[in-house]
């Protein structure tokens, strides 16, 4: 199973399918996740698409989006 590093280009994940939140706006303001082969999830910056992509474990991700669902990152909205 390959590992992928953080920072890695998002366009070296082969055979990934980014996914973006519905509640996007046409200005390209989101970010994109994609589920790897083994597990990791990968986010990268929808604007800059080819750019570099952060991966997280899956207990990472759902740690974060616990923490969403309870509004620890409320504050950090505007």
């Amino acid at each position: 199973m390959q590992h992928f590093d953080n920072g890695v280009s998002a366009n070296s994940l082969p055979g990934v399918e980014w996914r973006k939140s519905h509640h996007s706006n046409p200005s390209g303001n989101c970010v994109e996740m994609a589920l790897l082969p083994g597990g990791e999830v990968a986010v990268r910056n929808s604007r800059f698409p080819e750019g570099p992509a952060l991966v997280y474990t899956g207990d990472e991700v759902r740690a974060f989006l616990a923490g969403v669902r309870d509004g620890d990152f409320d504050a950090m909205a505007g």
